[in-house]
């Protein structure tokens, strides 16, 4: 074998390690959102993402769902986040000048 021979297979075995890498890569992503997120199903999900290698990804978008339906501070009740009291007297300051402007136009 000459010199192109052994460097064509030096890059064959270099894109099968990547893509195979890749993969795994790929079937880790709801693992890493779930630890970001602290959630307590954290080694279940990561087991689900190996297991999904070895079922044709059939079962990764699911893992994904799961990942990020659990909030850190409300879990899994699906809260809207609340404003803050200065934030709210802000705006119902705001809505007191506008309901007063409106009604001194209708007035009139």
């Amino acid at each position: 074998m000459d010199f192109l021979s052994y460097f064509a297979l030096a890059i064959l075995i270099f894109v099968v390690l990547t893509l195979a890498y890749g993969m795994i890569a790929i079937h880790d992503i709801p693992y890493h959102i779930a630890k970001a997120r602290d959630h307590p199903h954290q080694d279940a999900i990561h087991a689900g993402g190996w297991i999904s290698l070895f079922t044709l990804h059939a079962i990764w978008p699911f893992l994904w769902v799961w990942a990020t339906a659990y909030h850190p501070v409300h879990g899994y009740a699906g809260k809207p986040r609340r404003r803050t009291d200065q934030a709210e007297l802000g705006d119902s300051n705001a809505t007191e000048a506008n309901g007063a402007k409106s009604s001194s136009r209708q007035s009139h």
